[in-house]
């Protein structure tokens, strides 16, 4: 008999256990222990979900609302330039400022963000290819310019390139430092120095470029002379009230010398 009775005592339902981690009317609640409940407070579940909305149903964050949040007036409108606020010829930084002003004032309505984000992006986007095709129209202009020139012009640029931008800065920095070292030493005695120097480099230059000493020195020398040439027949048109008195006349045909021997060594083939 007291067997049956305790397989019947085994047998029974235990009630369900709850951890309560916040408060409760016992006193094992406060201390985040479990409990047993009453059956009339036996729920299918102990813990329940908070969710942005205050738990509104299930789904959670489907009853969250955009009542306290911002709206951006103009989100629906599909010309982003209207959208943003700007105008059409605005530049970069002035689009870039209207979206991150925009940006912050209604920031937590997404598809307020998302309309300005992609505004945004639209105007950058149009630009960038606006700045393409005119970049490409501007190469194939020249090329149908060269193209349909005389053949005089044709075999004379023949002699002539445009090396990459990291080549041009050397050699204007090389020869602009030759023109500053002529002008600070032009009140204890001339150029010749220098002008020597210039040539020789532009020699080297060429001769880099074109595997051959002698025609590398022929046309270094011959650019030499006609910037020479050229420099005294256009420095004595300079008006003298611009001119610095301790600059001399062969200080400046020397200038203009430098000009032609940078051009000459740059872009000669």
């Amino acid at each position: 008999m007291q067997a049956t009775a305790a397989a019947a005592f085994l047998a029974r339902p235990l009630p369900r256990l709850c951890r309560v981690g916040v408060w409760g009317a016992y006193g094992a609640a406060a201390r985040g222990g479990a409990v047993a409940l009453p059956p009339r407070l036996w729920t299918p579940r102990c813990s329940m979900s908070l969710s942005i909305g205050g738990g509104a149903g299930a789904g959670g964050d489907r009853g969250f609302s955009y009542e306290h949040v911002p709206v951006f007036p103009r989100y629906r409108m599909r010309d982003p330039y209207k959208l943003l606020g700007v105008d059409r010829d605005a530049s970069e930084e002035e689009i870039r400022g209207a979206r991150n002003f925009l940006i912050q004032q209604y920031a937590g309505h997404e598809p307020s963000e998302e309309a300005i984000e992609g505004a945004y992006e639209k105007i950058i986007m149009k630009s960038y290819q606006q700045r393409k095709k005119t970049k490409i129209n501007l190469k194939t202009k020249l090329k149908k310019r060269v193209e349909e020139s005389p053949s005089w012009v044709k075999a004379l640029l023949g002699y002539f390139e445009v090396p990459s931008m990291e080549i041009i800065s050397r050699r204007l920095f090389f020869f602009a430092f030759i023109a500053g070292w002529s002008i600070a030493t032009s009140a204890e005695n001339g150029p010749a120095f220098q002008l020597a120097i210039s040539l020789f480099s532009c020699i080297y230059f060429l001769n880099d470029k074109m595997k051959n000493l002698l025609r590398a020195s022929t046309t270094g020398f011959g650019v030499l002379v006609g910037g020479w040439i050229i420099g005294s027949l256009l420095v004595p048109l300079i008006p003298t009230f611009i001119i610095p008195p301790t600059w001399s006349l062969e200080l400046l045909t020397s200038l203009v010398a430098y000009v032609f021997l940078f051009l000459g060594s740059t872009f000669f083939k």
